[in-house]
């Protein structure tokens, strides 16, 4: 579907887009905003306060987008962790015996996406499309007490088409914003839009030269195992060490995707780059929960710019560390 804006309205208009894979997975289902919308109640906290909907703050960072980007294409939306309830005249019946309208639900964990239509560009052959979305979770907004400030993520980077894997850097992501108004949300949209906006080029670029940058299957076992020995150092000397959110089970998501990957695996007569090692990784991380996905995206992508300037001799982060 297509969403367009009007005032504080949602309008949604027949999908233009084909099927391509979703930009994460772990154990979320896909919605629609007219779903959302329309058969989802909105949790309140404890003093009877309405909370920010899932559709008002995607129609409220969607609309500052637009205004700095461009027209945006379908917003894509996953959720997960459903919270299931019943309407009071059902109250003493059988869960099976329950029909459609007296049931309730709201989905404590959303992620959604958009790309702005006009912003594309090419890397080592694959289209890359300006991206925007955010993540909310209620269960960090303490419904159980009267309304405090909720808790929002936005972000804004480039997403690769043919699988859906976000290269977001630290200029495009907000981090954990706290709001009590969708006004609120609006300006620190703005705010990250805004200060994003001069620098997409430049962000481009730094993806764009990772394909320059080759790995050795040599090299790429060497940076494996030393992933795996990571997770597993005394705290103090991972913390001499550059922060990973990569666990154990995405590094072996890693390895699989090395031998099978079919746009970003090994291939006969080539060495792979560290833009593949990028790609390899926001594949993996595309398991995790909705909550944590974009910290460990970000992650992936600071790991693969900290690898090349280790190869590259010029690395003064610690990086070097995962090469010997």
């Amino acid at each position: 579907m297509v969403i367009e804006s009007t005032g504080n309205e949602l309008i949604i208009a027949p999908d233009e887009m084909g099927n391509h894979p979703n930009f994460i997975e772990s154990n979320t289902s896909a919605i629609t905003l007219e779903e959302l919308t329309n058969k989802n109640i909105i949790p309140t906290f404890c003093d009877n306060t309405l909370t920010i909907s899932h559709q008002n703050f995607i129609g409220a960072v969607s609309k500052v987008a637009e205004q700095i980007f461009g027209e945006l294409t379908p917003v894509e939306c996953r959720v997960s962790h459903p919270i299931i309830g019943r309407v009071p005249s059902a109250q003493n019946k059988k869960a099976s015996e329950l029909r459609e309208d007296e049931k309730t639900v709201f989905y404590q964990r959303l992620a959604w996406v958009a790309h702005a239509r006009n912003l594309t560009n090419t890397i080592n052959g694959q289209t890359v499309n300006l991206c925007i979305g955010g993540v909310r979770a209620y269960n960090e907004d303490k419904l159980y007490r009267p309304q405090t400030p909720m808790k929002f993520k936005i972000f804004v980077g480039w997403k690769v088409r043919v699988c859906s894997n976000l290269c977001l850097t630290c200029d495009g992501f907000s981090g954990t914003i706290e709001c009590m108004t969708e006004a609120d949300i609006m300006q620190k949209a703005l705010e990250l839009f805004s200060g994003f906006n001069p620098r997409k080029e430049e962000t481009l670029g730094l993806l764009e030269n990772l394909q320059s940058t080759e790995i050795s299957e040599e090299l790429f076992c060497k940076i494996i195992g030393r992933l795996r020995l990571y997770q597993f150092l005394p705290v103090n000397e991972q913390k001499a060490l550059p922060s990973l959110n990569i666990g154990d089970q995405a590094v072996n998501t890693m390895v699989k995707g090395y031998v099978s990957n079919p746009n970003f695996g090994k291939k006969e007569g080539e060495i792979i780059t560290c833009w593949n090692l990028l790609q390899l990784a926001n594949e993996a991380v595309k398991s995790s929960y909705i909550d944590t996905w974009l910290d460990r995206n970000r992650n992936c992508t600071d790991f693969a710019l900290g690898i090349q300037q280790a190869i590259e001799g010029n690395d003064t982060e610690g990086y070097s560390w995962f090469l010997n």
